[in-house]
């Protein structure tokens, strides 16, 4: 008799927990939002100060949502630091070896040496840096994504109108990992036979054999989906969401320029949510003519309205004209000097910590 309650408790207590988990749970629609958040961000502003706080609260979210007992096993071949320094030092030389603008000179070469010859800059030497600062911040926001949120759930995010497309390409890259271990096993069978790779005419055992594994897990991948009416639905002649999607991307990438090159963020601002609603618009349109059922759907919480609103906050303090945007558009060139500093613009940016926070 205390076995069965003792089973019984064990089991409610199971449950209980697998539901608290689920709740706690962020919804992928609110990290869709925060990477889009921090890459509109980092795209737009070269502020050495902004850019270190955007990367330390990536930091700060890859921390508390990442990082648990057991990580080990699943940690990344390249983590974040060394993607950071390799690429902050690659971008720094490169760009300081390409672009020969600016007062303070490190050294000459001569100029009739192709692409380096010309002054080595200080200034090229910082915005290089900036570059490489911005794209490990990316980096880093990639890397929180790809751990919190499961490709099933990704898949979800896909508008209905391209979840066929989504499913493929899903597929592809899973083709990755088998292929490589295909390699090793031809490689191995081939040595085993005494094969050795001396040339180019060696490389044929190995390539014959693995694409002919390719093609027959395609086709009986292909012949698979086709039993199971995959993409069998019907589609719709209506040519409104096509037009929609492209006039709204369109817009964006308008109204994206007007911000940065033609410094105009009341008309670039216009433009972004224009387009962003024309898009938005135009996929809902698309997808209702492509239904499909969902098993387990992700459940909306309250905390995911409070990560929305952090990462709105943010976002809106970069892309819409709340406050002075001048601190935004930093360039050391052609002198360098010290970067000014938006209190309220970094204090918007402490909103991308909502992940963290809930």
């Amino acid at each position: 008799m205390d076995s069965g309650l003792n089973a019984q408790r064990t089991k409610a207590d199971f449950f209980e927990e697998g539901w608290f988990l689920q709740r706690r749970t962020l919804h992928p629609l609110g990290w869709a939002t925060w990477i889009a958040a921090i890459v509109a961000i980092l795209t737009l502003t070269r502020n050495p100060f902004y850019i270190v706080l955007t990367l330390g609260v990536v930091a700060l979210v890859r921390w508390r949502c990442v990082t648990s007992a057991g990580d080990e096993q699943h940690a990344l071949a390249l983590s974040p630091l060394r993607f950071g320094l390799i690429v902050v030092t690659t971008a720094s030389l490169f760009n300081m070896a390409m672009v020969h603008v600016g007062t303070t000179m490190i050294f000459t070469l001569p100029a009739w040496i192709p692409l380096f010859g010309g002054a080595w800059t200080l200034e090229a030497l910082v915005y290089g840096a900036l570059n490489g600062l911005a794209l490990t911040g990316l980096f880093a926001g990639f890397t929180v994504i790809n751990r919190v949120v499961p490709v099933r759930s990704l898949l979800r995010l896909t508008p209905r109108a391209f979840y066929p497309v989504a499913v493929v390409v899903s597929i592809a890259v899973t083709f990755v990992p088998t292929t490589l271990q295909q390699i090793q096993q031809v490689r191995e069978a081939q040595a085993v036979r005494g094969h050795r790779l001396r040339g180019v005419r060696s490389w044929l055992p190995l390539v014959v054999p693995l694409l002919e594994g390719g093609m027959e897990r395609s086709l009986q991948l292909a012949e698979a989906m086709v039993a199971r009416g995959f993409a069998s639905g019907a589609t719709s002649e209506d040519r409104w969401p096509s037009t929609l999607v492209l006039a709204g991307f369109v817009a964006v990438v308008m109204g994206w320029l007007l911000q940065l090159i033609w410094a105009q963020p009341v008309p670039g601002a216009g433009l972004l949510i224009a387009g962003s609603a024309a898009l938005v618009g135009g996929l809902w349109r698309a997808g209702r003519s492509h239904p499909h059922t969902i098993y387990r759907p992700d459940q909306w919480q309250r905390l995911d309205w409070v990560v929305v609103g952090g990462v709105a906050l943010a976002a809106g303090a970069y892309l819409l004209p709340l406050f002075e945007r001048s601190t935004i558009f930093y360039y050391p060139y052609p002198t360098l000097s010290w970067p000014p500093f938006d209190w309220r613009i970094g204090l918007a940016t402490l909103g991308l910590a909502a992940p963290a926070l809930t």
